[in-house]
């Protein structure tokens, strides 16, 4: 005798699949949730957080050295351009100063110079006289001179003449005399002036010394000779 089910056989594939499907549900699930209890699937997204918090880190080191690149190579074009500036008011204070030194020298020639205006006393004051007579050898082998001519009298009425100068020397160990080409200068006086000029000598001349003379025609109106060192 054989029992046979009341069930056709579609509605038994049917069931048949229902419960395949959920027993692959259920092996799923016990597969995930193994994993989870073996800390396989933590592990991997403890990982994977560590690794964006590492590369995070990275990315944020980049940024911070490359805004301290950034800052010193700003300060490097900063202390280029100081030390530019720096050396262009270094050389402007060396000008300054070579330009200051000229100056004192010209002032303190100017004032030895000019100490000689100081009227002198005694018979010849109010006359014309020569007050200064300074002769320099320069480097070049040139002679520079200056004269200084004044009138001490108060208000004095303007001198019209001739500056003559002499040089005196050696040649050869003869004796030499001449002056600047041109002959005397002339000149004229109110208060006081200053003739100034150079005079090249002769090859082989030794100057020894050197006389100024004021004439007003023939007449010898004042002298005055310096020696050269």
């Amino acid at each position: 005798m054989a029992v046979r089910s009341a069930l056709p056989w579609p509605f038994r594939w049917a069931m048949l699949a229902i419960v395949a499907g959920f027993c692959a549900a259920i092996a799923l699930w016990a597969f995930e949730f193994g994993k989870e209890i073996a800390g396989l699937d933590r592990g991997a997204k403890e990982q994977l957080q560590q690794m964006r918090f590492e590369n995070d880190t990275l990315r944020a080191q980049i940024e911070t050295l490359t805004a301290e690149r950034n800052k010193a190579q700003s300060v490097a074009h900063t202390a280029d351009t100081v030390l530019t500036a720096e050396k262009v008011a270094q050389e402007k204070l060396v000008d300054m100063n070579r330009q200051l030194q000229a100056d004192n020298q010209r002032l303190k020639d100017d004032l030895g110079f000019f100490e000689q205006l100081i009227p002198a006393a005694g018979a010849n004051a109010g006359t014309l006289a020569i007050r200064g007579l300074q002769a320099d050898v320069l480097p070049s082998g040139e002679i520079k001179w200056q004269v200084l001519v004044m009138q001490a009298a108060k208000n004095p009425p303007e001198f019209e003449g001739q500056l003559e100068l002499t040089l005196a020397g050696l040649t050869n160990g003869k004796s030499w005399t001449g002056g600047p080409p041109g002959g005397a200068l002339t000149i004229k006086v109110k208060q006081y002036g200053r003739i100034e000029g150079v005079f090249r000598p002769p090859a082989q001349v030794l100057v020894k010394s050197i006389t100024a003379k004021v004439l007003q025609g023939q007449v010898v109106k004042a002298t005055q000779t310096v020696k050269l060192s």
